[in-house]
């Protein structure tokens, strides 16, 4: 079994993302089998409880205030409506439920109050809960921790080198500040990016580099493929190709073994065949349901059918915890 590194160097994941292809793929498939049970993919939703009117600038954002997308501004759900979507969507068979709120950083306001009873109220479905709301301190991400929360999700997007390319309200440190307060809460991590930004392979190995040198490799990877929407600056970027999700995939699986990789945005542009390739690659993890957010999802009846063409099975909630314990 491969030893877990915290100590890659740029050097060591560049060798690896541009080895040739199919003995990437097949590194990273017989290093997935080594950690994780290859049949299982975690099945999560995403919901967004408060939706648009950020005051962020991120360029690939329908839900910037800035940018004339179509999204209209709702104000933060009512608490009886995330538990149906969530216990709907525990029907459906995900065991990870997230919730997603359009603001740039978390404020101690009745809204975080209701938010902190929603994570209470889902963690009693028996989900796993995580929340994605901005920048976060310390002592808030104590409480969500306090409430039930499982997993924190804040992605730093790209490398650091051509992050303010792509954001310009928010610092790079601000967002590894907040995986920091995070960690100390005793949330898990969900950290990942986004490719077809425009950035070079340079920033996704970079990207790829940050995150695999935290003191603690984040429970989750979400590898996203930029999801081209009208009115934002991002919208007329080229559709990524592929065989590049499959390269930040293997590699993302290679460095860090122990994590679960997720296939997220852009799969409603993915073939069966080409998400199966994600899988073998050390993809385990998915969104699941009509949307992600504000845009487009695989729906649930497709993703049934793939499930079984290709002998996968939803992964239990908790799962790496009762592995710890016995």
């Amino acid at each position: 079994m491969s030893v877990i590194r915290n100590n890659w160097s740029r050097e060591e994941i560049a060798e690896i993302y541009n080895s040739p292809l199919l003995e990437l793929i097949y590194r990273a498939a017989t290093i997935h089998r080594q950690y994780q049970d290859t049949a299982e993919v975690q099945v999560c939703t995403l919901l967004s409880i408060k939706t648009g009117g950020c005051p962020e600038d991120c360029a690939y954002c329908p839900q910037a205030a800035r940018y004339d997308t179509g999204v209209k501004t709702q104000a933060l759900m009512k608490t009886e409506d995330v538990i149906a979507s969530a216990q709907k969507a525990r029907e459906a068979g995900s065991t990870r439920f997230c919730m997603g709120a359009a603001w740039r950083e978390v404020r101690d306001n009745r809204d975080f109050d209701r938010v902190l009873e929603m994570v209470k109220e889902v963690n009693k479905l028996g989900m796993e809960v995580c929340c994605t709301m901005g920048m976060l301190t310390e002592d808030q991400a104590k409480k969500l921790a306090d409430a039930g929360l499982y997993a924190y999700n804040h992605n730093l997007d790209t490398s650091s080198e051509y992050y303010g390319d792509i954001i310009t309200t928010r610092t790079y440190e601000d967002r590894l500040k907040t995986l920091e307060n995070v960690r100390k809460a005793g949330v898990t991590v969900c950290s990942g990016g986004i490719i077809g930004l425009g950035e070079k392979h340079e920033d996704r190995i970079g990207m790829l580099h940050t995150l695999s040198t935290l003191a603690r490799h984040p429970e989750s990877v979400p590898i996203n493929a930029l999801v081209r929407v009208k009115g934002t600056p991002m919208e007329n970027q080229p559709k990524v190709d592929i065989w590049d999700m499959v390269r930040m995939i293997a590699t993302a699986r290679i460095i860090m073994p122990q994590t679960m990789v997720r296939l997220s945005a852009g799969r409603t542009e993915m073939s069966l065949a080409e998400q199966a390739l994600c899988f073998m690659a050390g993809a385990n993890s998915i969104f699941a349901g009509e949307k992600l957010l504000t845009t487009p999802n695989p729906d649930w009846d497709e993703d049934r059918a793939m499930f079984e063409l290709l002998g996968l099975k939803p992964r239990e909630s908790f799962k790496q915890e009762k592995e710890l314990v016995n």
